[in-house]
């Protein structure tokens, strides 16, 4: 049987844990995978032509400029943000770091091997700004689908503003819709994500090449020196509210990255460079060629481009756009949740899988409704899209940076030349840092909202890591050793039990203290043991083959207890982090692999400990507030057992009290 030694040491040789492995995923740039990719990834960036441009040009007028002025300005920023930021950066640069085929920045921090990093060092602190990202995706995950929904039913003033008091009730009841169906599963309706979004960029060049057509002096735009000139001309105070609302062109961009797994990179890049890129371009200046012409426009200039009888349906077609939009956001923050509870980063929750055959499709109950909550708020508190601006884009450009700095630590540890990743990561971090700068300039308008949001889930995140390394010190000593347990059989012999055994660890080595609290206090064990520990890898996804690893706990233990048990395993199941761990599973998959008899898990019973921690101002691991808020999260995590999928009937809880 092998030995139980971690992956990236398999077979005695160091395996770099962010290299290049033969067996990565890899997509093909198919038609339905890039229509897939059409409708979920690019959701976000595909509707912000509703909000993003009308936000720019009131900030570029508001130091005083001519509208005309203001708009061409504009779009030349925002066209090329597009091809610096989303263009170059993301679907040139930032796909390349993947972690076998996965993105996100939960992938990025597995890549560099983060999670294991000492209190103090270089490498702690890269965690914590790692997860400090990672929560910025929630303050955006509150947001995105409260301004998308809100502007697209905003649609309805324009012929209609009698209906004004309507839309916030309206925009509520979409929202509450929709996180009520996330329960249900959205396969179903994922098939016609792609479709609607061919339509929907299909109509916003179709809105704008009437209007270019009449007004083809927008196109000058294309010449980044209107941006420059109009920002050097009209102070930094304008500049910097300018380039804040611009950058709401660019949010969603990041979409690219995080939903690589899913797609593939040359879906993504096939998509974006064919379609998506082409379609913003063509639209953003249309809605410059029509302030041009129509200075009056600005307070809607998206539906300002629609002839009068279009309207209502282009409000329609907004609006599941919108959803669209939400859906692919909030199905980003599930996926998130799991990544980050594989890899202990929070406590294990609820994870309803919705679809047999798309692991991808998941639902977390908590998440949902905690996210639901968020974006109501968002939607009394600020009550239209251009409040919401304020409070959107300053999470989002944070991302951003912290993107560009993991992939350049990622770059140097493929062995890029410094001078080539200072050079190019530098270059973009520079721009992501004046995008950032521009949006501080919101902090007090709303944008505090997503900051609380995500520092509150980054502090909960390294809250519940330094608990658990706190616990872990406190279990470590009152662990048998694996020789101290067996003479101990040998001295005592205990009563015989028929069946198997199996007994949860959060360790490779030592006796599990529900194991040995079972022996003390009964004197009693089955004939059959299995230690299990479960180890999430760094990476996405373990294959079945390479799951199980069974060894014998100790040379001569079967000599040793003979005459009480045939033998006592210690199994180590490996999983990806995009990967839901089954010990059952894991069992069949060892069986299969020869590694145990099939009758070893025929009768099996469960033993799982079930911690009581109780906070102690005598222990030096945390204060003792931030003990307690570790206690509750760990009473309130999900049950082991369920976790692991574990047939209740067959589950022994066995309690310990563990002061912290």
């Amino acid at each position: 049987m092998s030995q139980a030694v971690p992956l990236a040491e398999k077979d005695g040789l160091p395996v770099a844990p962010v290299a290049r492995k033969p067996g990565a995923v890899r997509h093909a740039a198919g038609p339905a995978l890039t229509l897939g990719a059409l409708g979920v990834v690019y959701g976000d960036i595909g509707t912000s032509p509703l909000y993003a441009f009308k936000e720019a040009v009131k900030a570029g007028i508001s130091g005083g400029a001519p509208v005309a002025a203001a708009a061409t300005g504009a779009v030349s920023l925002i066209l090329w943000s597009l091809i610096l930021i989303v263009s170059l950066k993301y679907a040139v640069l930032i796909l390349r770091a993947d972690n076998r085929g996965e993105g996100g920045i939960v992938a990025m921090l597995a890549l560099l091997g983060a999670r294991h990093a000492k209190a103090g060092t270089w490498q702690a602190l890269l965690l914590v700004v790692g997860l400090i990202g990672a929560a910025l995706l929630y303050g955006d995950g509150a947001i995105t689908p409260a301004i998308s929904v809100l502007s697209a039913i905003e649609g309805l003033k324009v012929d209609a503003p009698v209906l004004t008091p309507f839309v916030v009730p309206l925009t509520i009841l979409i929202l509450i819709g929709l996180f009520l169906v996330q329960r249900k599963g959205v396969t179903v309706i994922g098939r016609v994500f792609g479709p609607v979004m061919l339509v929907w960029f299909t109509v916003l060049v179709l809105l704008a090449v009437p209007a270019i057509w009449q007004v083809p002096q927008i196109l000058a735009a294309a010449n980044p020196w209107r941006a420059v000139d109009f920002l050097f001309h009209a102070g930094w105070h304008v500049s910097f509210l300018m380039l804040g609302a611009a950058f709401l062109a660019v949010t969603g961009g990041e979409a690219m990255y995080a939903d690589l797994g899913h797609f593939g990179a040359p879906a993504i890049r096939t998509a974006w460079f064919g379609l998506v890129l082409p379609a913003l371009l063509i639209h953003y200046c249309g809605q410059g060629a029509l302030l041009i012409a129509e200075p009056d426009a600005i307070e809607n200039p998206f539906y300002r481009l629609a002839p009068d009888w279009a309207h209502y349906p282009l409000v329609a077609l907004a609006t599941m756009a919108t959803v669209i939009a939400s859906q692919a956001v909030i199905s980003g923050v599930y996926s998130l949740t799991q990544q980050a509870i594989q890899l202990g980063f929070m406590p294990t929750m609820r994870v309803v899988h919705t679809d047999r055959d798309e692991r991808g499709q998941i639902y977390v109950p908590a998440v949902n409704w905690l996210l639901a909550l968020a974006t109501l708020v968002a939607v009394v508190v600020f009550g239209s899209s251009d409040a919401l601006a304020g409070a959107y884009g300053i999470a989002v450009s944070a991302l951003m940076g912290i993107t560009t700095l993991l992939a350049a630590l990622i770059a140097l540890r493929w062995g890029y030349s410094l001078a080539a990743v200072l050079a190019v990561n530098g270059f973009f971090l520079a721009i992501d840092l004046v995008f950032l700068a521009a949006n501080s300039t919101k902090l007090l308008e709303g944008g505090w909202f997503p900051l609380v949001l995500a520092f509150t889930v980054a502090f909960l995140m390294l809250t519940w890591m330094k608990g658990n390394r706190v616990l872990e010190a406190v279990r470590e000593p009152l662990r048998q050793k694996e020789s101290a347990f067996l003479a101990r059989l040998a001295s005592h012999p205990p009563v015989t039990l028929p069946g198997t055994a199996a007994f949860l660890s959060a360790a490779s080595e030592g006796i599990p203290m529900a194991l040995g609290r079972l022996v003390e206090r009964s004197r009693c064990l089955h004939e059959r043991i299995l230690l299990i520990t479960v180890i999430y890898e760094e990476e996405p996804i373990v294959p079945a083959t390479q799951r199980a690893q069974v060894t014998l706990v100790a040379s001569g233990i079967r000599k040793a207890i003979s005459q009480y048990t045939p033998g006592m395993e210690r199994v180590v199941l490996h999983y990806g982090f995009m990967q839901t761990a089954s010990i059952p599973e894991g069992l069949q998959c060892a069986v299969a692999s020869g590694l145990l008899p099939a009758e070893f898990i025929e009768d099996i019973t469960y033993f799982v400990g079930h911690e009581a921690i109780i906070p102690s101002p005598t222990n030096p691991g945390m204060y003792s507030w931030r003990e307690g808020l570790y206690a509750f999260m760990k009473r309130n995590a999900e049950r082991t057992g369920a976790h692991f999928g574990l047939p209740t009937r067959q589950v022994v809880e066995v309690g310990t009290e563990i002061e912290i």
